[in-house]
Order: structure tokens, then C-alpha cells, then sequence
């Protein structure tokens, strides 16, 4: 059975909903102001809250002010009952989160259609919430092992040789063993903080609250320098530098510096490692309609539509054929960071031609 917190410092609209809401089967809570509501909210998290918007002490919009800052109480529905109905009224409390609005006075079916659309709706997002969260458990037990265990390997394989061979290896047989073991550690440390880092984007990703936070932080950052630099050092890294063209006009996007750098080393290291030396990888960047358009193009093997549209968590298309490294974790990153900052993520690709990665980001 629901549970639902009633806030209303009206006796009478009180007991009015107390009785409705007992004959259509809810339990409910019932506080005389917001104060008092809040803290039962708090304790005793009901399902859905009806609260009246003028108060005094702390008004309606107060008290959602502060359901959303808490984390226990931010997915509460929230719906408010106001004798005004102007526009400005309802507008902000829309832009604090409430849910729904009921003008008083109103009857019993407006008061019930309105609680049940709002408990399907969490109902809903609760499910799909659950979906993710299943879906993120059974790939990481699924992935993660054999991920971890081939860098983990040459880890161990090296070392052991290291040791049975101690003193009969002269030093530049050991530096060439020590260099492979520190290039699999490097690759083990990049796959621990992709995982970590997936697996934050996806608890941040279910919760509305913290992706409007997200948006709204005033963080900016300054593009090319950036993307220059990830650009020009993916390229040394592949001995690669005359493959690289980078034609950029500086824009500002709405991204701290650390998550842009993320943004493009993924998506500039995939262009490199799927395309062959002596291939062009162009970089493309410029203001358009209040967002950064970023371009990165490679004349690689490309991606079929199938595989363009299963760009997800530990995907590494046709890893047999091509002996590629890695999770598959870097596209999905990179998709999830600029859809998570209000951007969008493309990908365009004539098989075995042509690859041309876009994201646009607000300014």
C-alpha cells in the first residue's frame, strides 16, 4: 500500500484529503505546516507528497526546495495545491521540481488522476532505474574478469620469468621485460578508472536532480587548447604526427577542462587505433547556434550501422580480426559525458572507408 504525506495547514482541505485518499486504499501521513512536514518526509519517505503551496514558516516552494537538496527525499513526486493559479506561480515551482499542480478547489477524481499519473510515472523510473543497475552488475561480473586478467597476465608472466631467470638476463633483455610489465600495469590502471568511472555516469545518469545540477554548475572551459594537446600527444604516442590535421576556432563549452580532455582523448585514440598509418585524421572544430561542433574524422576500416547503433559498455567490435585492446568502455564514456552535459554524440561511417565522430556541446 502507498503511502502518501499530506501537508496543509487548512483543517478542513486536511481531513478533505485525509478521507479520500483512506477510501481509495492510501495510507497516509499528515503534517500541519511544512516544517513539520519536511521531517516527516525525511523520516518516514512516503511515496508521494501533496503539499500546499502558502504557508507559513516555510512554503510549499521551501519545502520542495529543500526535499530536493537530500538525497533520501530528491524522487519524491510533489504535488501542490494552490488557490492561485498565475502563470509566474506555477512556472516556479516547475523550475524547483514539483510534479503537479492542483487548483483549489477540485474534486476527488482530479485529486486521484493526478496521483496516479505521478506514481506510474515513478514507477517507471524506478523499474528502468533497476533495469540499469541490472544491466551494469551483469556486465561488469561478465567483463571485468577477463578485462583484468589479460593485462594481469603479463604481469604475472613477465615477472615470473624475471625471477626464475634472475641473474642469467643481461639489461637490456630485463628493461625490455620491465617495460612490458609497466605498459600492462598502465593499461590495468586505465581500465580500473574506466570502469569506476562508467559505473559513476550511470548512478549519475538516473538521477534527474544531479544531471540538471550537472548543467547548471557555471563550469566553462576554453576548447582548443585542450583538444590540441590531447590530439598532438595520442598522435606521438602512435608515431602518427604527420597523419594529423587539427582546424579549430576556439569556442567556450559548458564542461569542466578534466571531462573535455576525456571527451576527446577517447574518441581522438579510437580514430588512431582503427585506422592504419599513412591515413589522415582530421580534426574539426567551430561555434554554430550556441554550441561547439567538434569533428573527428579518420579513413579507417569504419562501422557498420549494426555496430554504430550498439555503441555500448564492453563492445569491442571484432576483436578476433583485429587483435584490438581494450574494454570498449572509451565510445560509451565519451557518449554518456556529453549527453550527461546537454550535448549530443553522433557517429557517421562508410564501412572499410570512413569514420566521422561528432559531438556538440552548449556553450
Amino acid at each position: 500500500m502507498k503511502t502518501i504525506l499530506i501537508i496543509e495547514d487548512e483543517v478542513q482541505i486536511r481531513n478533505n484529503l485525509r478521507e479520500i485518499l483512506h477510501l481509495s486504499d492510501f495510507d497516509t501521513l499528515v503534517a500541519e505546516n511544512g516544517l513539520q512536514g519536511l521531517e516527516l518526509a525525511k523520516d518516514k519517505h512516503p511515496d508521494l507528497i501533496i503539499c500546499d503551496l502558502m504557508m507559513p514558516d516555510l512554503d510549499g516552494y521551501g519545502v520542495l526546495t529543500q526535499l530536493r537538496q537530500h538525497s533520501d527525499t530528491a524522487t519524491i513526486p510533489v504535488i501542490f495545491l494552490t488557490a492561485k493559479s498565475e502563470w509566474l506561480d506555477l512556472r516556479k515551482g516547475m523550475e524547483l521540481g514539483a510534479d503537479d499542480y492542483l487548483t483549489k478547489p477540485f474534486n476527488s477524481t482530479q485529486l486521484l488522476q493526478a496521483i496516479i499519473t505521478r506514481l506510474s510515472k515513478k514507477a517507471i523510473f524506478e523499474q528502468k532505474t533497476q533495469e540499469k543497475m541490472d544491466d551494469l552488475r551483469s556486465s561488469i561480473t561478465h567483463a571485468l574478469p577477463h578485462e583484468i586478467n589479460t593485462p594481469l597476465n603479463h604481469i604475472m608472466g613477465m615477472s615470473n620469468l624475471l625471477i626464475k631467470n634472475y641473474g642469467e638476463l643481461d639489461q637490456a633483455e630485463m628493461l625490455e621485460m620491465l617495460q612490458h610489465i609497466n605498459k600492462a600495469g598502465q593499461r590495468l590502471h586505465e581500465l580500473t578508472v574506466n570502469f569506476i568511472m562508467y559505473a559513476d555516469l550511470e548512478l549519475l545518469a538516473s538521477n534527474p536532480e544531479k544531471v540538471a545540477a550537472l548543467r547548471n554548475n557555471g563550469v566553462k572551459t576554453f576548447v582548443t587548447s585542450i583538444v590540441e594537446n590531447v590530439a598532438l600527444n595520442i598522435a606521438k604516442e602512435a608515431n602518427r604526427e604527420a597523419d594529423l590535421t587539427i582546424d579549430i576556432s576556439d569556442g567556450i563549452v559548458k564542461i569542466s577542462p578534466k571531462k573535455i580532455a576525456k571527451i576527446t582523448e577517447e574518441i581522438i585514440e579510437n580514430a588512431f587505433k582503427f585506422s592504419l598509418p599513412n591515413t589522415a585524421v582530421n580534426i574539426v572544430g567551430n561555434s554554430n547556434n550556441n554550441a561547439f561542433h567538434l569533428y573527428v574524422i579518420d579513413h579507417g576500416r569504419g562501422m557498420t550501422q549494426e555496430q554504430i547503433n550498439n555503441v555500448g559498455a564492453y563492445v569491442q567490435f571484432e576483436r578476433k580480426m583485429y587483435e584490438q585492446q581494450g574494454s570498449g568502455l572509451g565510445l560509451l564514456i565519451a557518449k554518456r559525458l556529453v549527453e550527461l552535459h546537454g550535448g549530443e554524440f553522433s557517429i557517421e561511417s562508410i564501412y572499410e572507408k570512413q569514420t566521422i565522430m561528432k559531438i556538440v556541446l552548449p556553450q
